[in-house]
Order: C-alpha cells, then structure tokens, then sequence
C-alpha cells in the first residue's frame, strides 16, 4: 500500500530551495521580513543577485586590490571575528600594526635608528589617514599661532585641483578653506610653483599627490619642497608639506627608489598610504606615517581603559577588523623588497602593452606618464562623431568597467577613459582588452553621429540667441550631452532593481 502526505510550505527540508516559495516572493527592499527563512534559501536569494554586479578583475576603475594568494584569504578568514581596537585581547595582532608601521616607516626613509619605533597607524583606507595627518596639521599650526598670540581661526590648505574627493570632504568638515591650484591642458597635476605662491601664513599645510587619480602621475615634491623651503626662510613661517601616496606610495619605493618624494625632504611631515591598492589587500586597510613624534601633537591622542590596560588610541573611528592589518603584514614579509618590485614592474610593463596597443591603432592620445602610477588614460583624437562616454558604454558588453570623466578644473574639456593596470591584470588581459576596444571602435564607425545640444536645439526649431560657440564649449556640450545618457541609463537600471526608491551611494 502506498501512502501520500501533503507537506506545508513551512516544512522546507526535503525542498529544493528553488521549488520553495522564497523563489516565488520578491527579496525584502524595506522592512524585514516577519518570519525567519532557510539559511540555504537566504544564501542563494542573495548570491543570486551578486551574480549581476561586475566581475572585480575586471574592474578596471578601480585602484583596490582584487586578488590575494589563498594562504592569505585564509588567514583573513581565521582572523575575521577579531575586534582591533580590543589591543590588550589580541596583542599579537596589536604587535604585527606596529610591525607593518615600522617596515613602512623605513620604506619611506623616515629618520629612524634601526630599532627605533616609527610613529604611525593603520586606518580603514587613504581617507581617514588624510583626515588624521590634517587634523595634526591644523592642531600645530593653531598651537603656534596662539603661543604667537595671532588669529588662528582662518586655515587653509593648497591642493591641486586634481585632488581625490577626501581632500574636499577634509575641508568641508573640519572647516579648512581649500585652496586648489587649478589643472590645465596637457599639463594635469599641481604645479609647484603656484602652489608655493597660494601658501601664506594660514596655510596649515601643502598636499602633493604621489599617482593622481585621473592619469596617474607623479607631482614634483622634491621642487615644491625647495621652493616652500625659500619661501619660508624669506617668510619666516614653517608650512609644512603632506604627501598623499596612496596609490604611488608603494610603486615609487621599488621602481624608482632615487626619486626624492619622501622623508628624504625635510618638509615632508607625513604620507599616507593605501595597502589596498599597490599594498596588495583587499579592500579596507591604509597607512598614515609621521616624520616623528613631535609632528603628531599628543593632545590628538586618547587614552583607554575600559577595555583592560592602557591603550593610546588616534583614530577616527573605534572597531575595526584586524584582518587587513594581518593581511598587510602577510604581503610585505611573504613578497619582501624583491616580490613587490617584481609586482610593480610586471604592472608597469602590462601598461606599456596596453600604451602601445592603443597608439598602434592611430585613434587615441595618450594622457597618462611612463612615470608614475601603472595606469593608462587616453582620449579620442577624433570626437566629432563619438566619444569617450560612448568607448566606456560599450565595452561593458564585453564585461569590462572602463571609466570615462572629464578632467578636473581648469582642463574640464577634455574627457578621458582611464584603464588601472592590478597585479592581477596580465599581458593576455592587455591584449584582449585593445581587441576588444578595436571592435568597439569598428561598431562606432558604422553608427551615425551623436547628437549635440546644439544640434537637437536647431531640429526642434530653436535659434541660436549668442554667438558661434566655439570648439571648446562644441566639445563640453557634447561630452555633457552624453555623460546625461549615460547617466539616466544607470539611474533607469538602477531604479529597475530597486523599486520605488533609489539609495545613491558616493564612494
């Protein structure tokens, strides 16, 4: 005799998740949901949609570390439930942060003994290590203009325009008035002498950027030391330098170990550092090192108790995870000086291939440097008909993420696309990408012209109330033309998958 039994949509053991009803229901958006669900169930509704985000090896936008060796993930594992702050119950991992200072420290030509002890921290990245070395900045500079009895409310900051958005959020918080030097065509970084002539006696510091994160080049610390060296003997002010190394910090060491960028220069006070970019881990560990201990004001350090001894503590923020900071450790003793330079060589020769595969095609110019940070950026000779926009667009069909954007002030006419070339990307990965951009071009080729502003006005009917425009201004509305569809594309994608409401992300 056989017996049938009728189960309940709750009883889901013998299920296949996909012949369960979670699979029939819309994911919870807003609210949680009442009752619990098959960790199974969870797991596959979730992995599912990561299925749809970008592959990050080929994620070619970003500076941060997409690939470590399987030793190192697993000690990232073993050690993910472990609490940093907690230093009196992990000592050891409290010992490996101090190790990683020190060796970094010593990279840098920090002016210390061999068993001296570097001042500096880890962070959750370049961001909160710039807000730390400008919080010390401002602190100083305010601690001497009151001992010399003069205003101290009014500080400022000189930067390049081609800054990373940290800078401005820097500024803006802890209320710093930032002075940009503005960028110009073929010429991208700051310039060191405009910037010493910005500086005055409320500058609390001047910030040069080591691999800006437009085309990846070095800015010239060594003249803008010089400079602010005369003019602070002529001026009788001390205005210090802080150099943002947070892509080049662990490039220049190795390729070009006699450029003179860091402590080296006696205005230099502090650097940052991204291990999760040419650090090599993952995302969410950064370096912040101070020439010495006098250049870090002790009134910014805290002291704690409560959680078993003594603990200074300067940081922005309490928890963290200490897996990076072992991870981080891992890299420099597992590659050592010989792993990484072989590392950033095998990166610098990838993005020559890449430079001369898209020269070879007679359609770009190349805006990035041989010196500096391994990326490649270039711009359409010819935009008249297509542009950059549309380049970035179409080779995401081919799953590759190449940024385009404008320029920072001052150059914001000429738009680029930008390739970061990783550890992880290879020759074979150059190679195909140029295919693939050659196709992309070809595709372009047969398509009819994009539409300018301009254009669509006399369609409609519209005249012109001003002048001719000229081929600057030509070029910008085109390029905002485009960057607007591009850009409503995402936000109609975006609002697809999200229902009614739609959470902007800045990164």
């Amino acid at each position: 005799m056989v017996f049938s039994k009728t189960f309940s949509e709750s009883d889901v053991s013998i299920h296949s998740t996909f012949a369960s009803r979670y699979v029939r229901d819309s994911a919870p958006r807003f609210t949680m949901p009442d009752n619990s669900m098959p960790k199974e169930a969870a797991f596959q509704i979730i992995n599912d949609e990561l299925m749809l985000d970008g592959n990050p090896r080929l994620n070619l936008a970003s500076f941060v570390t997409t690939w470590m060796e399987p030793e190192c993930d697993k000690l990232i594992m073993d050690s993910v439930n472990k609490n940093y702050v907690d230093m009196d119950e992990y000592p050891v991992t409290t010992e490996l942060q101090n190790r990683c200072v020190n060796m970094i420290a010593h990279l840098f030509n920090a002016p210390l003994g061999d068993s001296d002890t570097a001042v500096g921290v880890g962070t959750v990245g370049s961001s909160e290590a710039i807000m730390l070395a400008g919080l010390a900045f401002k602190r100083k500079w305010q601690n001497k203009r009151k001992a010399e009895g003069k205003p101290y409310d009014k500080p400022n900051i000189v930067t390049g325009a081609n800054v990373q958005v940290c800078w401005e959020k820097f500024a803006r918080y802890f209320e710093v008035e930032l002075k940009e030097v503005k960028v110009r065509e073929g010429y991208y970084v700051m310039d060191p002498v405009q910037a010493a002539e910005m500086v005055d006696e409320n500058t609390i510091c001047v910030a040069a950027i080591l691999g800006s994160t437009y085309n990846g080049e070095f800015e010239d610390v060594k003249l803008l030391n010089d400079l602010l060296v005369e003019k602070n003997k002529v001026s009788g002010w001390d205005t210090p330098i802080h150099v943002d190394a947070a892509s080049g910090g662990f490039i220049a060491p190795f390729l070009y170990p006699e450029l003179e960028w860091d402590f080296r220069l006696p205005l230099v006070k502090s650097i940052n550092v991204s291990g999760h970019k040419y650090g090599l881990v993952y995302a969410g560990i950064g370096w912040v090192i101070w020439r010495t201990k006098e250049d870090l004001p002790e009134e910014l350090i805290f002291h704690i108790n409560y959680l078993g001894a003594d603990q200074p503590t300067f940081t922005l923020n309490f928890s963290k995870g200490s897996s990076q900071i072992i991870a981080q450790y891992y890299q420099l003793i597992r590659l050592g000086y010989e792993g990484y330079r072989n590392v950033m060589q095998n990166c610098h020769d990838n993005a020559m291939v890449l430079k001369e595969g898209l020269e070879n095609t007679g359609r770009f110019t190349i805006v990035s440097k041989d010196m500096g940070v391994p990326v490649v950026a270039f711009s359409l000779k010819d935009r008249s008909r297509h542009d950059e926009f549309e380049v970035s667009e179409m080779l995401r069909r081919f799953g590759w993420i190449v940024p385009a954007y404008p320029m920072p002030e001052g150059a914001k006419h000429v738009s680029v696309l930008r390739v970061v070339i990783r550890e992880d990307f290879s020759r074979t990965l150059a190679e195909r990408l140029v295919l693939d951009i050659i196709k992309v071009l070809a595709e372009l080729d047969t398509l009819p012209p994009k539409k300018s502003e301009k254009m669509e006005s006399l369609e409609n009917g519209k005249t012109e109330t001003s002048g001719k425009k000229s081929a600057e201004e030509t070029e910008r509305e085109i390029a905002t033309y485009w960057r607007n569809i591009t850009n409503a594309r995402k936000i109609k994608l975006a609002a697809t998958m999200a229902g009614p409401s739609v959470t902007v992300v800045a990164k």
